[in-house]
């Protein structure tokens, strides 16, 4: 056997045995990825089956109620999710998009302060949310403000929780805008308030809508920070005002579960498929939005 053969052979063995690693990584992925497709399935066959049972109109048109619970709903708890949701757009939406541009089109990288802003910011979106719930119970229900357990100080509490995932997505909405884009402006004569006004934020759009949304709908399944702040746990009214008392889907259903009677447990089931089809809806719309109004560059 020649010279030329046998570091022939010992490619090919050596070939071999390289492929041997990745091929069994690979499969423990997919088999990683089989088993909790399995378990999540498993999980929404059940929640599907049982939560059809009081799936009806009552669910969404009876206040909640602990004598009748084969009629009972949780009407209040989606007129205060409706609330809250709202208030907490109103409020996380338009400050992190304007710190999003703020970082992305005027900050200075090499400023320190600048530094230390976006290292805050990625380090919050990793903090567990029942800290912000401490947060605002601190500062907000009590502490300097002291507005009490009241509707605003849980849309709060939830604006703190999604501000930092608003500005990286729209971070990364801005960044993925073709700077020729921005030269081409400037270059035209624009100040950098106008191009990133009527350029750069029109072309961004999409993402920025998109990573809201998603932002938003992590916020709608939150119950931790809502119980620190005061959503109550049984409310037989819907919210008149931002002041008022409230509760959400997330806290009712904390409520329902453990309760023994079959007809609470049903109506617990119920409430979590309703919370998932609003889940589902608002995930739709945002990739919806994603590919209606993505532009390719």
């Amino acid at each position: 056997m020649t010279a030329t053969t046998l570091v022939l052979d010992q490619s090919l063995k050596s070939g071999r045995r390289k492929g041997v690693g990745p091929t069994a990584f690979a499969f423990a992925l997919w088999a990683c990825l089989a088993i909790i497709c399995v378990f999540l399935f498993f999980v929404l066959a059940v929640i599907v089956q049982k939560g059809l049972a009081r799936f009806d109109l009552n669910l969404v048109t009876e206040h909640p109620s602990r004598l009748r619970p084969d009629t009972s709903g949780v009407k209040s708890a989606l007129f205060g999710t409706i609330w809250i949701m709202v208030l907490t757009a109103l409020i996380a939406l338009p400050l992190g998009i304007a710190a999003a541009v703020y970082l992305e089109e005027y900050a200075d990288n090499s400023r320190w302060w600048n530094r230390l802003i976006e290292l805050n910011i990625q380090n919050l979106a990793a903090v567990p949310s029942v800290i912000y719930g401490i947060l605002t119970l601190g500062f907000v229900v009590r502490g300097p403000l002291s507005i009490g357990a009241v509707l605003l100080a849980g849309a709060i509490s939830l604006a703190l929780l999604i501000l930092p995932v608003v500005i990286i997505t729209g971070r990364e909405a801005l960044r993925a805008v073709p700077s020729e884009i921005r030269s081409g402006s400037l270059a035209l004569g624009a100040t950098q308030w106008q191009t990133t006004w009527r350029q750069v934020l029109p072309a961004a759009v999409p993402g920025i809508a998109t990573g809201s949304i998603l932002a938003l709908s992590r916020a709608i399944g939150e119950a931790a920070p809502l119980l620190l702040v005061g959503a109550t746990t049984f409310l037989t009214f819907n919210p008149d005002g931002v002041f008022s008392r409230y509760t959400v889907l997330p806290t009712q259903i904390f409520s329902l579960v453990p309760l023994d009677r079959v007809e609470f447990r049903d109506l617990a089931y119920s409430t979590i498929l309703l919370l998932i089809i609003v889940l589902l809806v608002m995930n739709a719309l945002a990739i919806w939005l994603r590919n209606r109004y993505q532009r390719r560059w």
